[in-house]
């Protein structure tokens, strides 16, 4: 799959990109970004990608995070994709509100019009994304971690627990645990796939965690939550998953910190130690 080179730059002894392509499951062009750690000169290495939260891009995690420090002493390449399709033509809020459309795609394959046409999100990821990574860049497929913030925490969540085949480690920062019961998801999901809840499942955390085939898949999810974020108890609802991973034999482990909200200085605080734990399961 052809790409378009937006910018490069050294960081950290490796490099940090961004690129553009043509989305097939999306039917428009994708932005994402790279970092690709100094390891990579002597060959492939494990991948994490991250997938974040409403209203971003595939800026906000490089920008803000400050993982490529460790991502770089640790040989971990990098790739976060934007969060929705954008462009001209492709359909935006009808209330031009921010908790949906263009920069909301909330990573699942839209069933409904106008939306279906370019909200595959779930595809782009599973699939797409896969290719253009793997035969662009020097990452090793078969070592591939998911993670990702809010509607992205969502995104890796019901994307890694259905694909415990495509990535070997799974985290999530305050992630949206159940599109049924979150005032957020149930939006999207009236939206995308349309009235019939049913239809909902596949895309709510606590749903997939229950429907699992292998609870061993992972051996550890690590989820980290903090206590003063705004939207914990009307959006979030991490303690139902909890509940549905202890129901499934699911090993979840769910720490909530006191004092840390919902932004990327508490992403910031943590993103070391969820490194460090993709790298236990990746690098051997």
């Amino acid at each position: 799959m052809t790409i378009e080179t937006i910018s490069e730059t050294g960081c950290f002894g490796g490099k940090m990109g961004v690129y553009r392509h043509a989305s097939i499951s999306n039917n428009c062009t994708m932005q994402f970004s790279v970092f690709v750690p100094p390891q990579a000169a002597h060959g492939n290495v494990p991948v994490l990608t991250f997938l974040s939260g409403l209203t971003c891009t595939e800026e906000n995690f490089m920008a803000k995070s400050g993982a490529q420090r460790m991502a770089a002493e640790l040989g971990l390449m990098l790739v976060s994709p934007d969060t929705s399709p954008r462009g001209e033509g492709v359909p935006d809020d009808p209330d031009d509100n921010y908790d949906f459309g263009l920069g909301a795609g909330f990573y699942v394959n839209s069933t409904q019009a106008p939306w279906s046409t370019n909200f595959q999100m779930y595809d782009y990821v599973t699939k797409d994304l896969q290719s253009v990574i793997f035969e662009n860049f020097p990452g090793d497929a078969s070592r591939h971690g998911l993670s990702g913030h809010s509607m992205g925490g969502h995104g890796a969540l019901i994307i890694g627990l259905r694909n415990p085949e495509m990535f070997k480690s799974l985290s999530a920062f305050a992630p949206i645990c159940t599109t049924l019961h979150s005032p957020w998801g149930q939006k999207a999901m009236g939206y995308y796939l349309g009235d019939d809840k049913s239809t909902w499942s596949d895309y709510d955390a606590c749903e997939v965690v229950r429907s699992v085939s292998d609870a061993n898949a992972y051996s550890k999810i690590l989820v980290d939550q903090g206590a003063s974020d705004p939207f914990l108890k009307e959006q979030l609802k991490p303690e139902l998953l909890q509940e549905a991973c202890d129901a499934s034999g699911v090993s979840l482990s769910l720490r909530i910190h006191d004092g840390y909200d919902h932004s990327y200085y508490f992403i910031a605080t943590f993103i070391e130690e969820h490194l460090r734990f993709h790298a236990d399961h990746l690098i051997s």
